[in-house]
């Protein structure tokens, strides 16, 4: 018998047809005004196409494709796109679905929205700071939070301790 989690994990490969889903009218994107903002080139220039379709319209990478998913040594997560940091190594756990998982972030880190893509409601994690997206927040998290931080690793650097 699948999981919640699991179940939720096969749905959303599924409904991927590539590597990254870029269907921006059905995509929560957060909206500003936010301290780092830069226009829609200079995103494109810093970032790679991968980078630009998850932070900029709310795309998902690839489970499994993150090499951040394995990452076990401490230190700090940061957002790709203005360097806030967002999560500590100390709350990474192996959630078995493919993404950088955590069941909690940093103090004044993210901003959360609700997301109704997909045909259910989500909630939408971005950095409070530039507004890239970051993943989605689900409460199946271990304690002490019960939250699942689902991250896509292309909008982080991981900087060791």
């Amino acid at each position: 018998m699948l999981s919640r989690r699991q179940t939720l994990t096969a749905a959303v490969a599924a409904l991927a047809v590539a590597p990254f889903s870029t269907r921006r009218a059905a995509a929560a994107i957060a909206e500003g005004p936010f301290e780092v903002t830069r226009t829609d080139a200079e995103w494109r220039a810093m970032l790679t196409d991968a980078q630009y379709a998850v932070m900029r319209e709310a795309a998902t990478e690839r489970a499994g494709s993150s090499p951040l998913d394995g990452e076990t040594r401490a230190g700090i997560y940061h957002c790709r796109g203005c360097d806030l940091p967002l999560y500590s190594s100390e709350t990474k756990y192996d959630s078995g679905t493919g993404w950088p998982s955590f069941w909690d972030v940093l103090p004044n880190a993210i901003g959360t929205m609700d997301d109704s893509s997909f045909f259910i409601t989500r909630t939408e994690c971005h950095c409070r700071r530039c507004g890239s997206h970051l993943g989605h927040i689900f409460d199946d998290g271990p304690q002490p939070t019960g939250l699942r931080h689902c991250l896509n690793g292309v909008s982080l650097v991981f900087r060791a301790a």
